[in-house]
Order: C-alpha cells, then structure tokens, then sequence
C-alpha cells in the first residue's frame, strides 16, 4: 500500500508539472515568433514536413515576450508547401536552432470508443500544442521570416536525434533505387515507422509480424550480447583479468551498447525494457549478487515505471513486458539442452521444439492484450512469423544495420541483401494477408471477461509436460468462449441506439436497431492517404464487433460526408445503399463492383426495423441517380431521415439548407408526445438551421458534429442564437467526443466519450 501510494505520488507531480505549461486559451489561433531547437526527428509526409521543438523564447505581434513559465517546453509543428508547392520546404536538421512564425492550438484530438487517443500520446510525449508554421503568412512583419539562427546547438538530445539523422539518411542514399521497403530497413536499424507505407502497414498487421518491425528486445540484446563477447574475448587476451575480471567486463560493455543502441532506436518502451534488465544483469555481476529471471523483469518494470508513468498507457509497454513475463513463466526452468548426451539430429529437434513452444506461449499469452489494444488477432500468425523471425532477426535487421555504418561500396551490398531478404518476406506475407479468414475481428473484451481471459491463459500456458496437462490446458483455452459473446446491453423490440461519432468537420452516425444497423455517412477524406472511414470509423464498428452493417446511407456526395466510403467498403459487408449521389460516383461504381444493391433516397420511403420507424423526408421522390438531377449546390440534395420509436425521434439532417428545411417543415406535423433530438443541419451552418424549420421541428436537444476550431467556424454564431432562443441545448462533438443515445420505451439514456475518459484519467 505505501509503495502504491507513493507511485500515485509521483505520477500526480510529474503530471501537475506537466500540466503547469500547457498552452493558454488566449494564445491559441494568434501569430507568435518562436526560438527553439529542434530536438527530434524531423519527418517529410504526402502533406509536409512534421518536427518537435524545445522552446526557448515567444514573442507576440505586438514585440511582448511570453513568460515561459506558462508555455508548452516543447511544440509539434507542421511546415507545408501551400496548395501549389509554392513553397520550398527547407531541410531540417536536428539540433538546429530557428525563428519560426506559427500558430498554435492546444492538443485536442478525436474522441471516440476504441479509436486513438491523440491528447494522451501528446501528453505522454511531453507536447503541449501543436500548430503550423506561417512561412508564407500576409501581413506579417518581414522580420518574422523563418529563419535558421545556428546550424547545431551541442547537447545530449541533439548529438542523439543528429546521429539518428545522419543514419536515416545514409540508408536512404545507399539503399537500391526504387527500395520499397527502404522505410522497413529504416524502422529495424532505429525505430522511425514513418516511411512505411499504410498498404504495407496493413499486411504486417494482419499476418501478426507488426512487433518484427521495430526495435524488438532481440535486436538489442543481439547488440549487448556481441558487445559482451567480443569484450570478453579482448580483455583475455592479456593480464587484464587480473586487475577486472572478463566477465564483468563483458557484462559492463554489453549494457553501454544496450543503452547507444536504445537512444539511437528512439528510446522505444521495448528497447528500454531490454535496456535495462542487461543493465540490472551487469549490476549483478558487479556487486556478486545472484539474481533470478522475475527479479530482473520487475526491476525493469519499475524503472520504466518510475522514468514515464505514462507507458502504461501504451500498447507496446503491455505488449512488450507480458511477452518476457509470459516466457519467463512458462518455459522450464532447467539449465537448457545438454551438450552431452543428445546426437546432433536430437539437439536440432530439441531446439525446433523449444522455439515452437515459445511462439506458442508469446501467441496465446498475448491474445488478451492484443484483443483490448486492437480487437483483432491474425489467425496465420504463427505460420507468418515462423517464415519472418529467423529472416528478418538474422538476416535483414543484421545486414541493415550493417548497411547504416559500413563504408561504402560494402553498405550498398548490405543494404541490398536486407532488402532482398525482405522483399522476400513480403512476398510470402502479402497473399496470406488477402485470405478472408486471415484475422479474427472480435468485440474489446470487457474487464470480467479479460480477467476470466488472463487466467485461462495462465493455465494454459503454465510451465510442465505438454502430454500429461492438455485436459487443463485446453479448459484454459476454453475461457476464450465468452469473447464470441455480446455484451452490448441488448435492445428490444421498439428501442434503438444512436452513435454520434467525434469524426472533426463532417458526419458519421450508427443507429442500431435490436437485429438491425445503419450507419448514416462516412466522415472526411483527411489526405490522400488517410480519410475517417478508416482511422475513426472502422475502428469503433471493430472495437463494438460489428462486421456487417444492413444499409450505408449517403446524405450527399460532399466529402467530409462520403470519404470514408471506400475504405469501410473494403473492410465491412454491407446490405444494400441509399442516397443522394449522381450516377457516375466512385462510391456507385464500388457498390455495383460489389454487386451491392444502391437505390436513391427519395422522400415518403420508409421502413420498420424492430419496431422502429425509419423515414425519408427529403429530397423530393423524383430523385434519381441520374446526373439531371445532380446539378447545383449538393447541399441542396441532402438525404435527410428520421428515425422514431412511440417517444423519441433523432434526425439525420446532412447538410440540408433552407429550401429543403421549409419544405419538410411544410409537411411535418409535430406530436406533443414525441421528443425530437436534431443533428445540427450543415455543422451549424449559416445557411441552415432556420427559424421556419426549428419551430416546426422543436427539437429538445441539438447535436453539432464539427472540426476543433475549423476554418469555417462551424456552428455559426447566429445559428446557435437560434438554439438559445429557444432554450434548445447544444451538445458538440467537440467537447463531448462520442455521443451514445440511447431510446429504449420511454427512457433515455446517453453518455458522452470524453467525459467517460475524464472519468476513468481521474480514477
């Protein structure tokens, strides 16, 4: 108890000093000159260019120097080359001190069920605002130009992020041309992800190999157990033992290049795990101490522990300490093969066995984490990383190490066979990844379920003889049973849910009924290579264990409304589609590329799920794909629908404006007995929301899905004037994250994912 409070202790005072300098609302959105250096690994995106800063002063526009005492130490910014390239990006080095105008905002991310948290890894990377940099700002002073005031600033951090840039780009330029996975070789020599490409991304996540690319505990233990012997073997080589002995030697070298090695790699949870259980094993050694395999994985627990309480709010921390803490228990603890006594033949198959069954034990030990973190296991993953571990550990990450600190020519050569190797590790993984059943999607496991999960584990993977323990092994395995279960608190006939996703500047809602689902638009297409179909809806329908949704209705061909599409098209089963798009839409020829029925959304179509009203109010019934009809403002076509059991109606309004909310507002008959929550039309737009429309619907709660601070300025001022006039309550998605309503007779509840995270961050 005194050890966990103390813990609580020192977590709360390193996040009060955390907090102390975070950026103040009054500086967010205005133009500040700022002097810093940079103190991480720039890294150039289809967008720009993204880099971490360590401040060192602030100035406003008006000559006034900010206290840093109240700012953010270090700042995430983005250099773009403007809508045309009209601005040549500069290259960024580490250690670089520079004057940049920018603009800031304080961390806020999207909040949704199973989606990533933004504001927790900003937190926890000790950023307090994000922002850009105004290099072609109009209206600025001249001297508020970017400007590059010293070339290197000495330091630890900068002599660490230099050489780690000096390495990226010395494999950059002697990798082959056109190297696809040149940004593979990158992540394996030091642990920078951002040159692999998503598509590739997506095939190491679904044959389970993810953890082979990056800075694994195999790669520095590699390193430290190398460094261990060559020192060894050096320091026998004379009188030396005599003054040191060559085992301490060894032990004191291995941990120095484990520690090189885990700032090159970026410092990541895995590497530091390894880090420093070499470091406690050279410890021993010192001082003559005997010290058992859970002692020196609880000492590296807790130094992680005590160095960033906030690991813990990782995937790689859980991953990375339960793979170990998951051999170290299950495997015997016997001293290893005897070198006597087996024929070579026996000692090859021993081994064979011995790896099997770590595998084994890492795979199922990790099918609780892996289901909470991802709600995903890859069901050819034994057989993916049977065929990639001894590649890519022996082969691949060796030669691209060798690659980054060879002279040349024999780096190219290096940097050749790595690639070759791994091409070929690709070419066995990419067709595995395209069979149906190569993942397994289930629903985030809740706690009594994990917990039940945990020990079935434990039993399972429990050290002893495979042959004499299978009955209780396989009981243990049986706990995984409830993860096929739902437990969703089930609705009935007549009751409906309604997830109003937290998707920024565009529209995304799931309404289930008790058997049936639809989910109202996609949200927005963010860049080229990344839209909210992906990133923020997929995850949530995942994480709830949804893979078949009956009907994907489309409001209007808008982005922010339909560029998710294609990427939930690939990943979930659909029934059928209704909406207002013109007939040559990339989302039309998808649909019946998929053999998928599409039908237009036309006003007076209705249908009955479950009890629950489904109806059409807009546009009018002689819309058609037919691209006659899809000329104008798409706005204008907004497919808008409600859904109404016998007390509550919630409305899918699109980006409808004035014209259509007249004409439904001429049609629509209001029932005292009938409580109506609104989907703010247009994000609050000044061209909807009338007054003609508000007093014919007279909603009781109004629902804005918005961008954080956008360029629009979504809801508009006047609109939500409108709202307060009318004692309507306004709840953004904005502040509130996620929304579930849920209608079930004459009950409502609902809940708001932000507050629920606030909630369980204080707990």
């Amino acid at each position: 108890m005194v050890f966990a409070s103390l813990g609580f202790t020192w977590s709360g005072h390193l996040t009060h000093i955390r907090l102390e300098s975070s950026l103040p609302k009054h500086l967010e959105g205005i133009d500040l000159l700022i002097t810093g250096v940079i103190d991480g690994l720039p890294s150039n995106g289809t967008q720009g260019l993204r880099l971490s800063i360590a401040v060192e002063q602030v100035v406003q526009e008006d000559g006034q120097e900010i206290d840093l005492k109240n700012f953010p130490k270090r700042l995430a910014l983005g250099w773009y080359p403007g809508w045309r390239g009209e601005i040549e990006l500069p290259e960024i080095k580490p250690g670089q001190r520079w004057k940049l105008p920018v603009r800031l905002k304080r961390p806020h991310g999207l909040m949704n069920p199973h989606g990533f948290d933004f504001e927790r890894w900003m937190f926890q990377q000790n950023l307090g605002a994000n922002g850009s940099i105004r290099a072609s700002a109009k209206g600025l002073p001249r001297e508020w130009k970017p400007q590059l005031l010293n070339d290197f600033v000495a330091g630890f951090t900068s002599y660490v992020e230099l050489t780690r840039w000096h390495l990226r780009e010395r494999i950059k330029s002697a990798a082959p041309d056109g190297a696809r996975y040149v940004g593979v070789l990158i992540a394996l020599v030091m642990g920078e992800q951002n040159a692999i490409a998503q598509n590739d991304w997506r095939v190491f996540n679904a044959t389970g190999i993810g953890h082979l690319i990056s800075i694994s505990g195999l790669h520095v233990t590699m390193l430290a157990g190398m460094a261990a012997s060559l020192a060894n073997r050096l320091w026998r080589t004379s009188a030396l033992p005599l003054l040191c002995p060559a085992q301490k030697v060894g032990a004191l070298s291995g941990f120095l290049v484990a520690f090189v090695y885990t700032w090159l790699a970026g410092f990541q949870i895995p590497a530091q795990r390894t880090m420093y259980m070499v470091g406690v094993v050279a410890f021993a050694m010192w001082t003559g101490r005997i010290t058992r395999a859970f002692d020196i994985w609880w000492w590296a627990l807790f130094i992680v522990l005590l160095l960033d309480p906030w690991a813990a709010y990782t995937p790689g921390f859980w991953l990375s300490f339960g793979a170990v803490a998951a051999i170290l228990f299950a495997m015997p603890s016997e001293d290893g093969l005897s070198e006597y006594g087996y024929s070579q033949k026996r000692k090859w198959w021993e081994s064979f066995k011995e790896a099997s069954r770590v595998q084994a034990v890492v795979t199922i030990a990790l099918l609780p984490l892996t289901l909470f973190w991802f709600s995903q296991v890859s069901i050819v993953s034994p057989l993916a990383n049977a065929f990639a571990i001894p590649l890519v550990s022996f082969i691949v990450t060796p030669f691209a190490m060798l690659g980054a600190v060879l002279p040349e020519p024999f780096n190219g050569w290096s940097l050749w066979l790595a690639h070759s190797c791994m091409e070929l590790v690709a070419w066995f993984l990419n067709p595995m990844s395209a069979w149906p059943w190569s993942v397994g999607y289930l629903k985030q496991p809740a706690i009594w379920v994990l917990i039940l999960l945990t020990l079935g584990v434990i039993l399972a993977i429990r050290p002893g003889e495979l042959t004499k323990t299978y009955k209780s092994r396989l009981l243990g395995l049986a706990c995984c049973l409830p993860l096929l279960l739902s437990y969703n608190p089930a609705l009935k006939q007549g009751e409906y849910r309604v997830t109003v996703l937290d998707i920024g500047q565009g529209t995304a809602v799931l309404v289930e009924t008790s058997q049936h689902n639809m989910l109202y638009d996609t949200g927005p297409k963010t860049s080229p290579d990344s839209d909210a179909g992906e990133r923020n809806v997929l995850p949530f329908l995942r994480g709830q264990g949804i893979s078949y949704i009956d009907r994907l209705a489309i409001s209007h061909k808008d982005t922010d409304h339909v560029g998710g599409g294609l990427s939930l098209l690939k990943e979930i089963r659909f029934g059928d589609l209704i909406g207002t798009l013109p007939e040559w839409h990339f989302l039309l020829k998808r649909t019946k590329e998929l053999k998928m029925p599409s039908l237009p959304c036309q006003a007076g179509q209705e249908w009955w799920w479950d009890g629950v009203l489904f109806k059409v109010w807009h546009p009018g019934p002689e819309m058609s794909f037919s691209s006659m009809h899809h000329y104008g403002k798409p706005n204008a076509l907004s497919c808008v629908i409600e859904v109404r059991n016998q007390a509550y109606s919630f409305w899918l309004t699109g980006d409808v404006e004035r014209g259509g909310e007249i004409s439904i507002a001429n049609r629509y008959k209001p029932s005292s007995e009938l409580a109506s929550i609104l989907l703010i039309p247009h994000h609050g737009s000044a061209t909807s929301s009338s007054s003609d429309f508000l007093d014919a619907i007279q909603p009781h709660w109004a629902v804005v899905q918005a961008g954080y601070r956008n360029r629009y300025r979504h809801p508009n001022s006047k609109v939500v004037q409108r709202y307060v006039e009318r004692e309507i309550p306004i709840l953004e998605t904005v502040h509130t994250g996620a929304q579930v309503w849920e209608f079930r007779g004459r009950e409502l509840w609902k809940s708001h994912w932000r507050d629920l995270q606030r909630r369980s961050w204080h707990q």
